[in-house]
């Protein structure tokens, strides 16, 4: 299977955090037999990876499960529901938006233009000021389809466009996913552990236990990472660029990294010609938040691709940054192994 196929098949499993059995299932139909895994009581699927050598440290390769979406919050007397965001979601860039719940098929409304006030329309709508139109009559009917607590999920295609970019939904964090999956079904120099892990979207909460369990001298953590790299954005507030490689990041809102590790990763791209480019602003996090300081500390490093319209129904990124970053994931888990 090429990595785009996978990467497809598994932007369009829906898994929002604390509902992301579907993508766990099917990671492990993808990994089975060749590691030994189990599921801790959050929902985090540890891999063990048996290398050709015991490594003189062990290193743990992350990546999440999750993806933002929303949640049924109440049944409204017209048969429309009220939802809250499952993560980090402008409200803006949903509106108007296909979403499915269960099998059930709706869409995201607001208020009407012309209804609103003069206040109402120079403020950015929130999620308390939307509802989802799911075709029911009333709230007999769609407490018929849907019940509180129900996830709600972007009803996106997944697609290749242009040169060489990708549009789907969930690309934050299923290119992560994806990496570690081939990683797992590959002939590894060194021993690894891969965690898959829940609830990153809502405060990094399945990194935490699963770097707990499994006590790694280093982390390297994959992710996607905010790329502004559109017209209006000065150079700085570009963050990052589609198509100039893997984001290694020195510092973010909630981690500063190794250094060394920050230091070999840049040596090891040149070496083996592979771009790269660090962050112009510190902005964002991800779970090195929370694995670098678990226990008594984790050394730890992030590789992230470069995503525009994060958090969105439709995220777009470039294979050629994706091929690369896992070229230097593979790279940095040897070269961690035996630091």
């Amino acid at each position: 299977m090429t990595f785009e196929k996978l990467l497809n098949e598994l932007c369009l499993l829906n898994g929002t955090s604390g509902d992301e059995k579907n993508v766990r299932d099917y990671i492990i139909e993808k990994i089975e037999g060749k590691c030994e895994y189990k599921v801790d009581p959050l929902g985090n699927l540890i891999a063990f990876k048996k290398g050709r050598t015991t490594p003189k440290n062990k290193v743990m390769m992350s990546a999440h499960m999750d993806e933002v979406g929303m949640i049924v919050t109440s049944v409204k007397s017209d048969g429309t529901l009220t939802v809250s965001a499952v993560g980090g979601i402008d409200a803006r860039v949903v509106i108007g938006r296909k979403v499915k719940i269960g099998g059930i098929q709706g869409v995201i409304g607001s208020k009407a233009v012309h209804n609103l006030s003069n206040d109402e329309k120079n403020k950015a709508p929130s999620f308390s000021s939307l509802y989802v139109d799911i075709g029911a009559e009333n709230k007999e009917e769609a407490e018929k389809l849907v019940s509180l607590g129900d996830s709600v999920y972007f009803d996106s295609d997944f697609y290749s466009f242009g040169d060489g970019f990708i549009c789907g939904k969930a690309i934050d964090d299923r290119f992560g996913c994806a990496v570690m999956i081939n990683l797992i079904n590959s002939d590894l120099a060194y021993d690894c552990t891969f965690t898959f892990v829940v609830q990153e979207e809502v405060g990094l909460r399945g990194s935490r236990a699963a770097a707990y369990t499994v006590e790694p001298d280093f982390a390297i953590v994959l992710e996607s990472t905010t790329a502004a790299d559109i017209p209006l954005a000065s150079d700085e507030k570009k963050c990052c660029i589609l198509g100039n490689g893997p984001v290694v990041s020195y510092m973010d809102r909630s981690t500063i990294y190794d250094k060394e590790l920050f230091k070999l990763s840049e040596k090891s791209a040149a070496e083996n010609n592979i771009p790269w480019q660090t962050k112009t602003m510190v902005a964002g996090g991800n779970d090195s938040g929370a694995i670098h300081i678990t226990k008594g500390g984790i050394r730890t490093m992030a590789i992230s691709i470069p995503c525009r319209y994060l958090h969105s129904p439709s995220c777009v990124a470039k294979l050629d940054d994706m091929e690369n970053s896992a070229k230097l994931a593979e790279i940095m888990l040897e070269k961690a192994c035996m630091l």
